[in-house]
């Protein structure tokens, strides 16, 4: 039996319809998640109290989780077990009594929740989850980011070294929070080790470009790649060309899969002066340009314009998801050529 073709006035109706309906659907689901997360910080809550009440006993804190585990899942089936009601009471200890934290977490998932709880600093735990919560994170996304230690690299880039928590928060925005080094690109599935041509890195980030914008952070749109500036005798391509809203500027990246050199620093120099002359709009910030390579020499960093430099920035990217250890390294050599260079300036 073939569908009947809906009339002009027909389709309008059920859309409207449907509208409604799925409207209900996530007012609904967003009331239950809500509604969830509250009993699971009041039950957390709860037992804390009723510890307290035996803390002379160390063994009465396990006992009581046991015993109230058994007793849930007669009456009230699976999802209490016992793993479940040391969660709910760690959420309670982790956020107490903080309206501003908790509010936040109402607006979360449980999933989302017991991936940020595992993190030990109360900053970084703030950080995920105010921009879990503003940008919208999956809970796939947020995990990728902690592992990636995402706020940590923002961190080594920032003249704030102890306390960045969202850049949102800032009144003036400061470029140095928007860069990240090391960018990790793990996503577009393709070999560190190996032999890699810039035309081949500038294909995949395009083709994986949602996840590209992800990685590099707040408020960039994609503008366009291999984009012309022209000057009376010469054409230059600029491999990727992004706007940042938030700093009202356009960000340029030059790909590079070879180690930093002097001469790309003044490559990108001269792409950032022809770019404000040729295409910055009369409302727009000064341009910003990123040099994406795969290595950085200390050397040609401490004695280059990059030293000083708001506009031109260099990041190495890793193809791999880096170990804990070796991302820790590279974060504090990179913290400690950044402190170094601070001292020479006499801040």
């Amino acid at each position: 039996m073939s569908k009947k073709k809906l009339t002009n006035n027909e389709s309008t109706f059920y859309n409207d319809i449907r509208t409604i309906l799925q409207e209900a659907r996530e007012k609904t689901y967003k009331f239950i998640n809500s509604a969830m997360v509250e009993t699971y910080w009041l039950i957390g809550r709860r037992i804390v109290l009723e510890e307290q009440k035996g803390r002379d006993r160390a063994d009465y804190g396990a006992n009581l989780i046991k015993n109230l585990s058994i007793a849930l899942n007669v009456e009230f089936g699976k999802g209490f077990s016992v793993a479940n009601l040391w969660n709910f009471r760690q959420f309670y200890l982790i956020f107490p009594a903080n309206e501003k934290l908790y509010t936040l977490c109402r607006e979360l998932s449980w999933s989302h929740i017991r991936l940020i709880m595992r993190i030990a600093n109360s900053k970084i735990r703030e950080y995920y989850l105010k921009e879990a919560k503003t940008r919208g994170w999956s809970v796939r996304q947020l995990q990728r980011n902690i592992n990636s230690h995402y706020y940590e690299r923002l961190l080594s880039s920032s003249d704030k070294k102890s306390d960045l928590i969202s850049v949102k928060d800032n009144k003036k925005k400061n470029t140095r929070d928007f860069i990240k080094d090391p960018y990790v690109l793990e996503f577009l599935d393709l070999p560190e080790n190996t032999e890699l041509k810039e035309s081949t890195l500038e294909r995949s980030i395009i083709n994986n470009l949602q996840a590209f914008l992800l990685e590099i952070g707040k408020g960039f749109s994609f503008v366009g790649r291999q984009l012309r500036i022209s000057t009376e005798t010469s054409h230059f391509y600029i491999d990727l060309v992004f706007y940042n809203y938030l700093l009202k500027c356009f960000v340029i990246i030059d790909l590079k899969t070879s180690k930093l050199t002097h001469q790309d620093i003044g490559q990108m120099d001269m792409y950032i002066r022809m770019f404000d002359d040729l295409k910055r709009g009369e409302n727009d910030n000064p341009t910003i340009g990123i040099i994406l390579c795969s290595d950085k020499d200390d050397t040609v960093v401490r004695y280059s314009v990059l030293k000083t430099s708001e506009q031109i920035f260099a990041s190495k990217y890793r193809l791999i998801l880096p170990t804990e250890e070796e991302l820790k390294a590279e974060l504090e050599r990179e913290l400690h050529l950044i402190e170094e260079q601070q001292g020479r300036n006499g801040k």
